[in-house]
């Protein structure tokens, strides 16, 4: 898959990158990218939610009144949970909501969803950017010169660049992620991926070094 690349102006340079089909051009596993953003929520989950059972609520523990004789109904202490301030019957305790997925689906899924970002014609691989001081305005110059300026953006680059990460951080609709931390969900939940060209020729060497 040959893909132009883009100067900051939104212009072609005359160079392309060839994405590898192996990873962009495959027939997406939908249910590969279904497990991999339901693993992805799940852990963002602290699972520290709590409630008192009636063993650790406040209150006395003796029988409020002798078993019969009364007429009323029988009681225990004033912690049972029919009572205001009562325990609570199978409340939420404290657990983890980690779900285990095989490396191979994992990846298998990331492959899926670049390569439905590429049936969409939604991968853009403009020139490596470099700032001389952080400034959200040049940034959002270059997404509006390739026409995504109005479009969740996910913005992939090879390694950290200060003034960039600093230039694109208070964009709402934009995040920006080294190549090496990218996934599943930030691919699924942008409209469209822009790739540094240093990014895009790693993900060309890669494929080279796997061909040789």
């Amino acid at each position: 898959m040959q893909v132009e690349v883009l100067n900051i102006q939104g212009q072609k340079t005359g160079r392309t990158v060839e994405l590898p089909e192996e990873i962009f051009g495959i027939e997406p596993n939908n249910h590969a990218i279904y497990l991999a953003v339901k693993q992805y929520l799940a852990a963002q989950r602290q699972g520290t939610h709590k409630v008192k059972t009636r063993a650790e609520v406040k209150g006395a523990s003796r029988k409020l009144h002798r078993q019969k004789g009364t007429g009323g109904s029988r009681k225990g202490n004033i912690r049972n949970p029919l009572y205001k301030g009562g325990g609570t019957i199978f409340g939420p305790k404290p657990h983890k909501y980690d779900i285990k997925l095989n490396r191979k689906v994992k990846d298998l899924a990331k492959i899926s969803a670049l390569s439905h970002k590429a049936k969409e014609n939604s991968i853009f691989v403009v020139e490596d950017l470099n700032f001389d001081t952080p400034k959200t305005k040049a940034f959002m110059n270059v997404l509006g010169s390739i026409n995504v300026a109005d479009k969740k953006a996910l913005y992939v680059a090879p390694e950290y660049n200060t003034n960039v990460s600093l230039s694109l951080r208070n964009i709402p609709s934009v995040l920006g992620v080294l190549l090496s931390d990218i996934n599943t969900y930030d691919i699924v939940n942008s409209e469209v991926i822009v790739l540094s060209e240093s990014a895009a020729k790693i993900f060309a060497g890669e494929e080279a070094e796997v061909a040789a």
